[in-house]
């Protein structure tokens, strides 16, 4: 079980302020982190492979999907923007005096 020192070092590292209620409960709560993690190490994995996923690969593509045979050109993709520039879209900067320099 961790001390309520090492849990006092921890949360130095953190920048945390505990209080000693607190020191205590988490020297058991991440205690039994701790163990838990052990106990999944000693887990047998041998023969399973590893894996990015325990979900079967999809793209989210549908199957008829392709690039390019059915765009928009430019000209018609902005033809009804309330504005442009006459190659892209115009809108409000998203941060206050993001155009201005303030």
């Amino acid at each position: 079980m961790l001390t309520v020192n090492e849990v006092e070092g921890i949360a130095r590292l953190a920048r945390l302020a505990l209080s000693e209620e607190e020191k205590v409960r988490y020297a058991r709560q991440l205690s039994s982190i701790l163990d838990y993690a052990a106990e999944l190490a000693r887990a047998d994995l041998e023969g399973i492979p590893p894996t990015a996923s325990v979900l079967p690969a999809r793209s989210v593509l549908r199957g008829g999907d392709a690039i390019g045979h059915h765009t928009l050109s430019r000209t018609d993709g902005l033809a009804n923007a309330p504005r442009s520039d006459g190659t892209a879209f115009v809108v409000p900067p998203t941060l206050p005096g993001a155009l201005s320099g303030e």
